[in-house]
């Protein structure tokens, strides 16, 4: 089946644009490539519309968003005029705001188990000493809010030397993080290329002489790498957290483990094809082919249930009766309990059959009774159950 995709770039010469476009050709596709900051927009109550160049735009199966940082409101709004016509967009509108935004990135990360630089955001003047000891003391990196391709990303030797260079940068209206300055990974990172849910290309980036920035636009090298799993997991997870599925993960490799740098939601790709041989162009383009054609589900939004019934994910506690049992054996079906899936570590194991045995740690997503389903969430002690239970009701207002 031949999609008419949208490129949605203002270069149509650079690389990335140029092998987005002949991937899709390559596969039978119809690509056109169109200057996001020439549509316009027709907002009428059920009848978004789009324009490009006054005139009104065709249909299109899909869009590929290459939005620069410098138009990141109008791009996204274009892209969310795409979405509300019912195109898909192989980034939404939501994720690239997200991911554009560094504290706000960095506040959701926060969230989940996935390794980042310990990090501070501070606009009180008498406040600054405080968040740099926060993450640890100098030296710290200063990076802008609004920075990309490593400007805007300063390292300050000593404290003295970071306030100043914090309230000069503040006194000029601009916003700054501050970050822990990982010692052992001084100019050394790696660039993981998501596509979907695996990594597709990954390679290393070394900063060339006394500079402590490793991207290839401030002169670093790069080589082709074979990531690890642990880096692989953690690629993966921060773009599924971002909600990207395409996505450039910036890792530093640190003696406790992989953190993330950054997200990027729309990763060049020159120097990650030219470094690793890698058709990543292609393998963004197939991925574009199975989410059309196959779109996710959403079960929150389809499932009409009813009164009594949800969906819960609950861990599997040493103690439970549920615990070193084979799934036939424990019983679930016959209290109206269904297990959709099985998550064990960084492994999700989807529909899983009777024989297979469960075990503490696990964590079950299931479809169900509220009262059976409750039985089975573990009680901290001294603490009530705080896990919710999704009944009918809510899943509707999804």
């Amino acid at each position: 089946m031949a999609l008419k995709i949208a490129i949605l770039s203002r270069s149509p010469n650079a690389y990335s644009t140029r092998r987005l476009r002949e991937a899709s050709l390559r596969r039978g596709h119809k690509p056109k490539v169109l200057n996001t900051l020439r549509f316009s927009m027709g907002i009428s109550q059920g009848h978004p519309e789009l324009f490009f160049r006054k005139r009104r735009l065709s249909r299109y199966d899909a869009a590929i968003p290459r939005i620069g940082a410098s138009i990141t409101m109008y791009g996204t709004a274009v892209v969310r005029q795409f979405e509300q016509m019912g195109v898909f967009t192989l980034n939404s509108s939501n994720a690239i705001s997200v991911s554009r935004d560094k504290l706000r990135s960095v506040q959701i990360l926060s969230r989940h188990n996935i390794g980042i630089p310990p990090t501070a955001f501070v606009r009180d003047r008498g406040s600054v000493l405080h968040a740099i000891e926060h993450v640890g003391g100098a030296p710290v990196i200063i990076k802008l809010l609004e920075g990309t391709q490593g400007i805007g990303v300063i390292l300050a030797d000593n404290t003295k030397i970071a306030e100043a260079i914090i309230e000069t940068l503040q006194s000029a209206k601009q916003n700054v993080l501050i970050q822990r300055f990982v010692r052992e990974s001084r100019g050394r990172d790696m660039r993981a290329f998501v596509v979907g849910d695996r990594v597709v290309a990954a390679m290393r980036r070394v900063a060339v002489g006394e500079e402590f920035r490793s991207n290839v636009h401030r002169g670093g090298r790069a080589e082709p790498l074979q990531i690890d799993s642990q880096c692989e997991v953690t690629a993966i997870h921060a773009a599924q957290i971002m909600g990207l599925r395409v996505a450039g993960v910036d890792i530093l490799e640190t003696k406790d483990g992989p953190q993330v740098l950054e997200v990027n939601s729309s990763p060049g790709l020159e120097g990650i094809e030219t470094i690793t041989g890698v058709d990543v162009a292609g393998a963004i383009i197939e991925h574009l082919e199975e989410q059309v054609l196959f779109p996710d589900l959403d079960v929150r939004q389809r499932l009409t249930l009813k009164s009594g019934y949800g969906v819960a994910e609950f861990p599997v506690a040493p103690d439970s009766e549920l615990a070193g049992r084979m799934l036939r054996d424990a019983n679930l079906r016959e209290r109206d309990v269904q297990v959709l899936s099985i998550t064990r570590g960084s492994l999700t194991i989807p529909n899983p059959r009777g024989d297979r045995e469960l075990l503490p740690g696990d964590v079950l997503l299931c479809f169900g009774k509220h009262i059976t389903l409750k039985s089975f969430i573990p009680l901290s002690p001294g603490r009530p159950r705080r896990r919710r239970l999704r009944g009918a009701a809510d899943l509707r207002r999804k």
